[in-house]
């Protein structure tokens, strides 16, 4: 039992003061000796002290604010522990070329990016989600929880202003951390969401290889295409031999070689970025286990009701004792 003012224990002594006065009477005698012996009053005289002072220990219990604490019990349910990537370079806050059928012509990508993302975090129920934004470098914003009001309102944050350079590298590395030290669910997924690339340095390279297959962390990547843009799927594609490989083409290379499993989407429009963000979430539907926790009982208000009976029947009791003397 946990008391949120335990101070008011404290208390407790005096609530045994009814057992120390003795009752007071409407009638006088001058020879108390001359009445007879009555024992049922004497008994009555006793559960009144008693009454008096359960009541008083339920109202200074009451006060104290008794709980027991929050108990997490383990279930099986489907979902995932699913960390968000999120690009919030300057180019995020240009307009898709369209409103691909959803009437939101103009959407900038980051807006659409919120409002779909913050659609898929409403329909998964036993997820544990996480995200990671970067530009220049990752910023820490939320770790894997259960909170979805909170994984929302940073969802909902994201819609504002970016900043420039797109380092993946770093986000990438910062959102596999997430789950260093986290119990595996049974299912674990970064899903990485960019309107561009940048070129990973080799160490960076293996650091990635090496956490994802130990954390055994899936890679969904999202590409927001840019029009006229090269498409990483472009199977035509020909390297100028003087030329390093566009950035995209040589990321989607370099994620192919990851030792888990890996899928890349493009999307032009909210339309094809909602039907990417969509079919991740039929992909991660598995069997997992996750902790739900459940708040602890209070028992206020009960020792309230206890304390209000115990103060009726002394009323009760005073009530009769008052018409016996009426009719004496």
């Amino acid at each position: 039992m946990i008391f949120y003012n335990a101070w008011l224990l404290w208390l407790l002594p005096l609530t045994l003061l009814p057992l120390l006065l003795e009752r007071t009477h409407t009638r006088n005698y001058s020879w108390n000796d001359m009445l007879p012996s009555d024992p049922l009053s004497d008994i009555l005289g006793i559960i009144l002290k008693i009454l008096a002072v359960l009541a008083l220990i339920f109202i200074v219990l009451g006060l104290s604010g008794p709980h027991t604490s929050e108990q997490k019990v383990q279930k099986v349910g489907v979902g995932a522990q699913i960390a968000l990537v999120l690009d919030r370079s300057a180019s995020m806050d240009d307009a898709f070329s369209g409103g691909g059928g959803t009437g939101k012509v103009g959407e900038s990508k980051s807006g659409a990016a919120s409002r779909l993302m913050g659609d898929f975090v409403r329909q998964r129920k036993n997820d544990m989600m996480g995200m990671i934004t970067f530009s220049n470098s990752a910023m820490y914003v939320l770790p894997l929880t259960e909170n979805k009001e909170a994984m929302l309102a940073a969802i909902q944050a994201t819609a504002g202003n970016s900043l420039f350079q797109t380092n993946i590298g770093s986000g990438l590395t910062s959102g596999a951390g997430l789950f260093d030290g986290v119990p595996d669910s049974g299912s674990r997924a970064i899903i990485l969401l960019s309107d561009g690339a940048g070129r990973i340095p080799a160490d960076t390279q293996q650091k990635l290889k090496e956490w994802f297959e130990r954390l055994q962390i899936s890679l969904y990547w999202i590409v927001l295409h840019k029009p006229g843009g090269i498409s990483i799927f472009d199977k035509n594609y020909v390297q100028d031999e003087d030329k390093a490989l566009p950035a995209e083409i040589e990321l989607n290379n370099f994620f192919k070689t990851l030792n888990t499993p890996f899928k890349a989407y493009e999307a032009e429009d909210p339309k094809t970025l909602g039907n990417a963000i969509n079919d991740i979430n039929q992909k991660e539907r598995k069997p997992i286990k996750y902790m739900q926790r459940i708040a602890g009982q209070e028992f206020t208000q009960l020792c309230y009701l206890l304390a209000a009976l115990m103060i009726g029947l002394l009323i009760a009791v005073k009530y009769m004792e008052m018409r016996t003397w009426r009719q004496a």
